[in-house]
């Protein structure tokens, strides 16, 4: 299943709404930021820019491009003493990436809009917001399990929740028709479809 995401928007001095693709190391598209994220990242030596559109961005002492596309620097995900963050951040988001935006309940996979995360040992409980009790669920199971354990609600689940090491990569899903003509050569055909 795609990731689909809501593609964050800034007006430019130019009145236009410019959005900045997000490249991996490998040039693999991540996801759409800002512009004016993007220009922060750039300036933080995190990113460079691969293509750019037309409007110029100006302050008394620079001028430049307004990126349209820029890609991480190799390592720009380190720390400071250059070693790699420890697991993945905690997140909806991630949940459901590690979970493949399936219920983990009836098994069925859907949108990223139709999913809720459950808590398999219920709050109530005294179950925590961590990620291995934390669950991706359809909003009919989430509601049929209510405040039980999978062993009380009798819906055993599909695969114990744990802590990932990494997330698979799920490429963004973005409406063909909103993508600026700048990032085309960046998708490839199949990869942009309609949200």
């Amino acid at each position: 299943m795609k990731q689909e995401q809501r593609a964050p928007q800034e007006v430019h001095q130019s009145g236009r709404v410019h959005r900045t693709l997000m490249l991996t190391p490998w040039y693999l598209p991540h996801k759409v930021v800002t512009w004016k994220d993007a220009v922060t990242m750039l300036f933080l030596g995190k990113v460079e820019v691969v293509v750019s559109y037309d409007e110029e961005l100006r302050s008394p002492s620079i001028t430049l491009k307004t990126p349209a596309v820029v890609r991480l620097k190799e390592g720009a995900g380190r720390s400071k003493l250059g070693h790699r963050r420890e697991g993945v951040k905690f997140s909806r988001i991630n949940v459901y990436l590690r979970d493949d935006f399936t219920c983990q309940y009836c098994r069925v996979k859907l949108p990223m809009g139709k999913l809720t995360y459950d808590h398999v040992v219920p709050r109530a409980q005294g179950g925590r917001t961590v990620w291995e009790n934390i669950v991706t669920a359809c909003y009919e199971c989430n509601s049929q399990k209510g405040n039980r354990t999978p062993q009380a609600a009798r819906m055993p689940l599909k695969q114990e929740p744990r802590r990932p090491k990494s997330l698979p990569h799920h490429p963004l899903m973005l409406d063909i028709k909103t993508v600026p003509s700048e990032w085309q050569d960046f998708f490839q055909v199949g990869v942009v479809g309609s949200a």
